[in-house]
C-alpha cells in the first residue's frame, strides 16, 4: 500500500487517444471479403435469403446476424466519473473505454452511443425507438436521480437487458466483499450493523443488494449531505424515502459508533479516524469514492489494525471494481437470450465473485502483484480483475439464475461445455488443452516432478492432484519441501508425496539398473551412485524407466539441452521413433505444429525425414489430421542451395516409403505452405489446404520461429513437446509458470495414456 501516484500525464493520455488512429475502437468484419463472391454473399443479393428468414422469423435475428454478441454503452454525459455534467460528446471517451473493457474481459462487442437529451421522457424514447438493434443495453454516467427513472422505464419498453453499470455493477462487487467480509469476520447477514456514506445512484444500489441477501432494513442507516435518512425528514425523494427508518441518530458520527460495517460512496474525507475508532471490533470499512477514497487503508490501520478495507482504487488491496461484473454478467445474459437483467442474477453474479476470491490465485494473478501471491483473506477478499478463470467462472452463474427464473429464451443444456466454450473465447489454448484434461482425467497417472523443491514445482503439483489429473511425486528434501510449501500457502499436511532420492528404498533396483547402462561410457560404480543420490532428474527417470511412475515433468531449473542428456542417460528412444521437440502455435483459430525446436541442430535428409514421421504421429495422436510441410527459402528449386538440396532429399525419401499415410510436400516457404490460394501458383502440390505441421531445415530456425511469433503477440505457443522417447518425458521451458508446468506434467500423462490404450 502506499500514496496514490499518477502514472500517466495528460498528454500520454491524450496521445494514447489520437495515435495510430483517433479513439480506441474499431469495426472488423467477421466473414472473408477476399473475392467477389464473398461480396456477393455479403450484401446483394446473398443477404437477401436472412432478410427474408427473419421477416418470417424475427427470432432468426440472433441466428443470422451480430445482435447476440452485440451491447449498446449509453450516455448523455451527466455523470462522467468523478468530473460531472460535461455533455455527450465530452462521454465518448469513456464509453469508447467501456466497449474496450467488454471485448477485452468477456469477447462482448459493444459500440458506444451518445444522447444529447437530459429530458428523462425524451431519452427513453430515443433509446427504445433503437434499442431492440441490440442484445443488451448499458447505461452509464447518467445523474441521479434521472438514472433510476431511465433504466426503469426502459426495462419496461424494452424486450433485451438493460443494465445500469454505475448501480449496479458497483452493487455486485461490494456485496461480493462483504460476503467474504463478514465470513472473515464471523459474521451473519441479518446480524450485521450497517451504514451507508451517500444516497447517490450507487449508494442506494449496493444497499438493495446487500438487503437481498439478509441485511436488515432496521439495521441500517443511511448518511446523505443532510445527515441520517431518518423517516422525519421532508425532504427525502421517492428512492431515499423507501430506506429511511425511525431512528434518534442524525449525525455520520452518532450512526457509525458501534456500527460492524460502513459503505462509502460520497466523498474523500467523510469518514475519520475518531469514527473508525468508534466501530465495533473487526469493522469493515468499504471506502469507494473515486478518484479518492473516504478515508484511506493506511488512516484506518493506523487506528485499527483488525479491520478490513476496501476501496475504488487499484494501488490498494481490496480494489472494487466493475469490470469484474458488467463484462460476465452480459456475458452470462447474451448467452441464454435474456430477456432482462433480474435481481437473481445479479445476487448470483455477486457470489460467485466471492467463492473465486476464495480459491487459489493463478500466476498471471501473482504477476500483478509483483510476484506476491495473494490468498483470501483480510487482504484479498475481491477477485483480481486480471484472474484469467473469470470468463468462465462467472458467466455460468448468471446465466443459471436467468435460466432459474424463466427470463432465458435460449436455455443451456451443457453447463460443463459451456464452460469449455467461455474458456475459449478468450485463450486460444482452451480447445486443446481441454481435450488434453478431459482425458487426462478418465484417466489418471502418477507424474513425478523431479524439482520438487522449487515453489512453482510445488503449486503446480498441488494443483496437479486438485484438478483430477492423478497423483503427484515430488522429489527434494522433506524439510525443504514443506518449508516452501508453507511459503506458497499449501498446508504442510496436504496430501503431497515427498521422496528424498538419498533415502528411498528404490536406490538399490536404481543403481543397478543405471550401473548397467553407463559402465561401458566410463561410469564406475561410484559415480552411478553419485547421480541417483544427487541428481533428481537421474533419480526421476530410473523412477520412470523402471516403472513407478507414469511420466515425468522437469526443466523449470535447467536448461532444455542438460535436462534432455540427464533423461537420456536412464531412458532410450522408443523403437523406431525419433527424438524431437514439436511445438504448439495457436493464432486466431488455426493450431501449426513446428518440428524440429530443440534436438537436432542441422538435420540431415533421413532426420528430416524421420522428423517428419515423428511430428505427424505425434499431432495424429493429439487428433489433428496432419499436412506437413517442408520449409526453406525456396519453393520447388527456385532459388537452390545445399539446404534445399537436403529438404528436397528428405521428400524423396518419404516418397519411397510406402508405409507413409499423412500429406507431405516442399521444399516451400511460410507463406506458400498456409495459404491454400498461393499453394495454386503450383497445381503439382500435394497439400490438399494449408500447412498445419511445418519441419524447419535447423534447430536454430525452429527455434527463432517460435520465440517470435510469442513475441509479437496474437499467437499463444505451448511447449515444445518432447516426443519420441519410450517413456513420456517432459522439459518445461527454464522458470515456467505454474500453468506451464500443470500443462505439460497433463501432456505427460495423456501420452502415458496412449501407451496403454
Amino acid at each position: 500500500m502506499g500514496s496514490r501516484k499518477q502514472t500517466t500525464s495528460d498528454q500520454e493520455a491524450l496521445d494514447f487517444h489520437r495515435y495510430p488512429s483517433p479513439g480506441k475502437i474499431a469495426i472488423t468484419a467477421t466473414k472473408p471479403m477476399a473475392t467477389s463472391r464473398d461480396l456477393s454473399l455479403a450484401y446483394s443479393p446473398g443477404v437477401a435469403a436472412p432478410v427474408r428468414a427473419i421477416a418470417e422469423n424475427p427470432e432468426l435475428v440472433y441466428e443470422y446476424t451480430s445482435k447476440g454478441n452485440m451491447v449498446a454503452v449509453i450516455s448523455n454525459g451527466t455523470a462522467i466519473l468523478g468530473l460531472g455534467n460535461l455533455g455527450a460528446a465530452a462521454s465518448k471517451p469513456v464509453m469508447e473505454g467501456k466497449a474496450v473493457l467488454f471485448k477485452r474481459f468477456a469477447d462482448v462487442d459493444s459500440i458506444d452511443i451518445q444522447i444529447e437529451e437530459t429530458d428523462v421522457e425524451a431519452f427513453v424514447e430515443c433509446v427504445r425507438r433503437f434499442g431492440n438493434t441490440f442484445g443488451g443495453i448499458n447505461l452509464e454516467d447518467i445523474k441521479s436521480p434521472e438514472c433510476f427513472l431511465i433504466e426503469s422505464a426502459l426495462r419496461d419498453a424494452l424486450d433485451i437487458p438493460v443494465f445500469h453499470d454505475d448501480q449496479h455493477g458497483t452493487a455486485i462487487i461490494a456485496t461480493a466483499g462483504l460476503i467474504n467480509a463478514t465470513e472473515l469476520t464471523n459474521r451473519k447477514m441479518k446480524d450485521l450493523k450497517l451504514v451507508m456514506v451517500g444516497a447517490g445512484a450507487a449508494g442506494l444500489a449496493v444497499l438493495e443488494l446487500v438487503q437481498s441477501l439478509g441485511v436488515k432494513k432496521e439495521n441500517t442507516i443511511i448518511v446523505d449531505l443532510e445527515g441520517v435518512v431518518h423517516d422525519e425528514r421532508d425532504d427525502l425523494d421517492q428512492w431515499k424515502r423507501r430506506h429511511a427508518i425511525k431512528t434518534p441518530l442524525r449525525t455520520l458520527e452518532q450512526a457509525i459508533k458501534g456500527a460492524d460495517c460502513v459503505l462509502g460512496l460520497s466523498a474523500a474525507g467523510a469518514i475519520t479516524q475518531d469514527m473508525v475508532k468508534s466501530m465495533a471490533k473487526n469493522p469493515i470499512i468499504f471506502a469507494m469514492a473515486n478518484p479518492d477514497p473516504e478515508i484511506t487503508p493506511e488512516q484506518v490501520h493506523a487506528v485499527r489494525r483488525d479491520a478490513i478495507v476496501a476501496t475504488g482504487r487499484s494501488d490498494y488491496p481490496n480494489q472494487v471494481n466493475n469490470v469484474l461484473g458488467f463484462p460476465y454478467i452480459f456475458r452470462g445474459a447474451l448467452d441464454v437470450r435474456a430477456r432482462t437483467i433480474n435481481e437473481d442474477m445479479k445476487i448470483a453474479c455477486a457470489k460467485a465473485l466471492a467463492a473465486l476470491a476464495r480459491e487459489d490465485v493463478p500466476d498471471e494473478v501473482a504477476a500483478a502483484y509483483h510476484g506476491a501471491r495473494p490468498s483470501f483473506g483480510r487482504d484479498y477478499i475481491i477477485p483480481a480483475p486480471f484472474d484469467p478463470r473469470l470468463i468462465s467462472f462467472i458467466p455460468p452463474f448468471v446465466a443459471q439464475a436467468a435460466m432459474d427464473t424463466g427470463v432465458a429464451r435460449k436455455p443451456i443444456v451443457d453447463m460443463d461445455a459451456y464452460r469449455d466454450q467461455l474458456a475459449q473465447r478468450l485463450d486460444p489454448t482452451a480447445s486443446l488443452i481441454q481435450a488434453i484434461h478431459s482425458t487426462v482425467r478418465s484417466k489418471p497417472k502418477t507424474v513425478v516432478f523431479a524439482e520438487g523443491e522449487e515453489p512453482a514445482v510445488i503449486r503446480a503439483a498441488f494443483a496437479f492432484q486438485n484438478q483430477g489429473f492423478g497423483k503427484a511425486i515430488l522429489i527434494g528434501r522433506e524439510q525443504q519441501v514443506k518449508r516452501n510449501m508453507k511459503l506458497v500457502g499449501i498446508d504442510e499436511t496436504a496430501d503431497l508425496e515427498i521422496c528424498n532420492a538419498m533415502l528411498s528404498d528404490r536406490n538399490p533396483d536404481y543403481f543397478d539398473y543405471l550401473y548397467e547402462r553407463l559402465q561401458r561410457h566410463g561410469y564406475l560404480s561410484r559415480d552411478v551412485q553419485r547421480l541417483i543420490n544427487n541428481d533428481r532428474n537421474i533419480f526421476s527417470s530410473c523412477m520412470l524407466a523402471l516403472g513407478d511412475v507414469d511420466g515425468m515433468i522437469t526443466g523449470v531449473t535447467r536448461n532444455y539441452d542438460i535436462a534432455l542428456q540427464d533423461v537420456l542417460r536412464a531412458i532410450d528412444p522408443a523403437p523406431n521413433r525419433r527424438v524431437l521437440g514439436l511445438a504448439i502455435a495457436l493464432s486466431k483459430g488455426q493450431t501449426i505444429f513446428i518440428a524440429d525446436t530443440n534436438v537436432t541442430e542441422f538435420p540431415k535428409p533421413t532426420e528430416l525425414a524421420d522428423i517428419a514421421v515423428e511430428a505427424a504421429r505425434t499431432v495424429q495422436h493429439l487428433g489433428f489430421t496432419p499436412r506437413v510441410a517442408f520449409l526453406a527459402y525456396s519453393n520447388f528449386g527456385n532459388p537452390g542451395g545445399q539446404r534445399s538440396d537436403n529438404i528436397r532429399q528428405a521428400v524423396r525419401l518419404l516418397d519411397a516409403r510406402p508405409d507413409i499415410k499423412f500429406e507431405y510436400e516442399g521444399e516451400m516457404a511460410a507463406d506458400i505452405a498456409l495459404d491454400p490460394i498461393a499453394q495454386q501458383m503450383y497445381p503439382f502440390a500435394r497439400l490438399t489446404g494449408p500447412a498445419n505441421v511445418l519441419i524447419m531445415p535447423a534447430v536454430h530456425s525452429a527455434s527463432i520461429s517460435t520465440k517470435l511469433l510469442t513475441s509479437i503477440g496474437q499467437t499463444t505457443v505451448i511447449g515444445p513437446l518432447l516426443t519420441g522417447l519410450s517413456k513420456p518425458v517432459q522439459i518445461c521451458a527454464l522458470g515456467a509458470n505454474v500453468s506451464e508446468i500443470v500443462n505439460m506434467a497433463t501432456f505427460a500423462a495423456y501420452a502415458s495414456s496412449a501407451e496403454t490404450d
